[in-house]
C-alpha cells in the first residue's frame, strides 16, 4: 500500500455538494504511510494519515465524507488517521481573526424579524454539534443578546485585551457588557467603526470553529464596517413570509451581492403557529416567502421556524430553544446544520477552483 494506492481508493469517495470525487477536487492535501516498524505495510500493520481540506468543522456534510473515507480505507490493514485544514496563503500575521475558521454573519433588512433569535439559536446549536463557537452581537444601537441567554458575568480584562464570558459552551462579546444599563448609544459611524473594528482586534477569541455575528438590521455603518473589515465565509438572511420583509431582504441580499460575500442561505421565522388549544396551524404572516425569495435569487432555502411562545421564554436560565426537544428546537436544528453544510461548500469550493 503507497500513495497512489490510497489516491485510488479515495478517487471513490465522492463530495455531496460539489459533484465530484475529492481527489478531482483537490480536496486531499497530504497523504502519509508509516508502516509499523519490520512491517511492509498492508497486512503488516502501520498507519495512513490523510489530511482533508475540509473547512467546516462538524457539518453533516464534512462529516459525512470523512466517514467515507475512513470506509474506503477500512481493508487496507493500516490504522486510518483523518485530519482537516483549508490551505491558506496568508500568514496568520496578516489576517483578521487568524484563530478562527469561518465568520458568519446573521442579517436581516428589516427589525423585528427575530435576526437575534436566529443568532442565539445558530450558535449554540453549532456549540451543541461539538463545535467551538464564538457569538459577536454587532447591533451596536440594539444590543439584546445578553438578555437572551441570561448572561450575568461580564468580560474580563487584563489592560490589553477581552476575555469574553461563556454561555452554553458560546464565548459571548455585545456593546451590551460596554455600556450602562438602558444608556443609549448615540454615536455617528466613524465611531462606530473604531468601536467595532476595536472590538474584533481586542477580544481574546482563541481558536474557533465559527464566529456567529448578529448585525443590526437594515444596511448601514456597523454591516460596512464588516463587510470591509473581516473575512466573512458568508451571511445567513432572516426574514418573515410577508411580503414587507421580503422586500427588505433583498436589499440585505443586494448589499452582500456588491461586496462579494457568499449568502449562505434565506431562514425564514415566524413561519406559521401552532394553536396549543386546538392543534390547528395557522399561517399569520403568510407562508412561503422565504422560500420564494431563496428561490427567485437561486439561492439555499435554509428552514422555516414556527411561531413558538418558548423562542421568547427561552427555557431554564435562558437556554436557547435549539438546546431543547420539540417541533420549534428541530426547526432551528435543520437549520443549523443547513448553514454549516454551505459553510463547508464554500471553503471547500474555494480549493476545488484555486488548485
Amino acid at each position: 500500500m503507497n500513495e497512489a494506492d490510497v489516491r485510488e481508493r479515495l478517487s471513490a469517495v465522492r463530495d455531496p455538494d460539489l459533484g465530484d470525487d475529492i481527489v478531482s477536487l483537490g480536496l486531499v492535501n497530504d497523504i502519509e504511510i508509516e508502516e509499523s516498524e519490520g512491517g511492509t505495510g498492508g497486512d503488516a500493520g502501520g498507519t495512513v494519515r490523510v489530511s482533508l481540506a475540509l473547512g467546516a468543522p462538524f457539518s453533516p456534510n464534512e462529516s459525512a465524507i470523512a466517514d467515507d473515507v475512513r470506509e474506503a480505507l477500512a481493508d487496507t490493514g493500516l490504522d486510518v488517521e483523518l485530519s482537516a485544514s483549508i490551505p491558506d496563503d496568508l500568514s496568520a500575521d496578516d489576517q483578521v481573526l487568524p484563530g478562527v475558521q469561518n465568520v458568519i454573519a446573521v442579517a436581516s433588512g428589516k427589525g423585528g424579524v427575530g435576526k437575534s433569535t436566529v443568532a442565539v439559536n445558530l450558535a449554540a446549536g453549532l456549540s451543541e454539534l461539538g463545535a467551538r463557537v464564538g457569538l459577536f452581537d454587532a447591533d451596536v444601537y440594539g444590543p439584546n443578546v445578553p438578555r437572551m441567554v441570561s448572561a450575568e458575568q461580564r468580560p474580563e480584562t487584563d489592560g490589553e485585551t477581552i476575555v469574553p464570558p461563556e454561555r452554553f459552551g458560546v464565548k459571548l462579546m455585545s456593546m451590551d457588557f460596554l455600556t450602562g444599563e438602558d444608556d443609549p448609544v448615540i454615536w455617528r459611524g466613524p465611531m462606530v467603526h473604531k468601536i467595532i473594528t476595536q472590538l474584533v482586534e481586542d477580544v481574546e477569541w482563541g481558536e474557533l470553529d465559527y464566529l456567529v455575528m448578529d448585525l443590526p438590521p437594515g444596511t448601514g455603518d456597523t454591516q460596512l464596517t464588516i463587510l470591509q473589515t473581516l473575512p466573512l465565509t458568508g451571511a445567513v438572511i432572516v426574514t418573515t413570509p410577508q411580503d414587507v420583509a421580503l422586500d427588505d431582504a433583498v436589499k440585505g441580499l443586494r448589499m452582500f451581492g456588491k461586496h462579494d460575500t457568499n449568502v449562505l442561505g434565506i431562514a425564514e421565522n415566524m413561519a406559521g403557529f401552532r394553536c396549543p388549544d386546538c392543534g390547528g396551524f395557522h399561517e399569520i404572516f403568510g407562508s412561503g416567502g422565504g422560500k420564494a425569495l431563496a428561490q427567485e435569487h437561486e439561492l439555499p432555502f435554509l428552514g422555516g421556524i414556527p411561531l413558538d411562545p418558548s423562542v421568547r421564554t427561552g427555557g431554564d436560565d435562558g437556554e436557547p430553544v435549539v438546546l431543547e426537544d420539540g417541533e420549534t428546537a428541530d426547526a432551528f436544528k435543520v437549520i443549523v446544520e443547513n448553514v454549516a453544510n454551505n459553510a463547508g461548500v464554500v471553503r471547500r469550493r474555494g480549493v476545488s477552483e484555486g488548485q
